[in-house]
């Protein structure tokens, strides 16, 4: 199972998607305050299109806080200025992957906790500044569930590792 830890999100579209895909994929979402909107935004849940209640929602008050109640966990902080490429990452099944805020990615604090080689990119044609964030969620834990033939998908036999 995996967690998406969204870090100070900002515009409620993006997360109402992303509760939506969280929905759809069995993976557990936490966000991190302050966030830019309240959970009954109402644009929030127009995007999630009440998915909400299909999908295991946490808001936690720091990043720390978030970390502490996930236990062990493998964290990938996901920003433009990784060396690392999606690519080359394989994902354990415990993963938690941190996004930050669309406005402005992850601080410097936050990715000077995450040792480097767990820094990851996303591929874009250079010059790009950056994706919209509920597509990079998207794109990251699908590839992250791939990595796992989809383990808990209906019709497909499998478990986490």
């Amino acid at each position: 199972m995996f967690n998406i830890i969204l870090y100070e999100p900002e515009i409620p579209p993006n997360s109402g998607n992303i509760i939506r895909l969280c929905a759809n994929s069995g993976a557990r979402l936490h966000f991190i305050e302050p966030l830019g909107f309240t959970l009954d935004d109402r644009q929030l849940r127009r995007a999630g299109l009440d998915y909400h209640e299909f999908a295991e929602l946490r808001v936690h008050a720091s990043l720390e806080a978030c970390l502490a109640s996930l236990g062990a966990v493998n964290l990938f902080a996901f920003t433009t200025k990784a060396a690392t490429s999606l690519s080359d990452i394989r994902f354990p099944a415990d993963s938690a992957l941190l996004f930050g805020p669309e406005s402005r990615g992850l601080p410097a604090t936050v990715l000077a906790t995450v040792p480097p080689a767990r820094r990851v990119r996303i591929p874009m044609v250079a010059g790009s500044r950056s994706l919209n964030l509920s597509n990079a969620v998207s794109i990251a834990l699908f590839e992250a569930w791939r990595q796992h033939a989809y383990a808990g998908n209906a019709g497909v036999e499998g478990e986490f590792e």
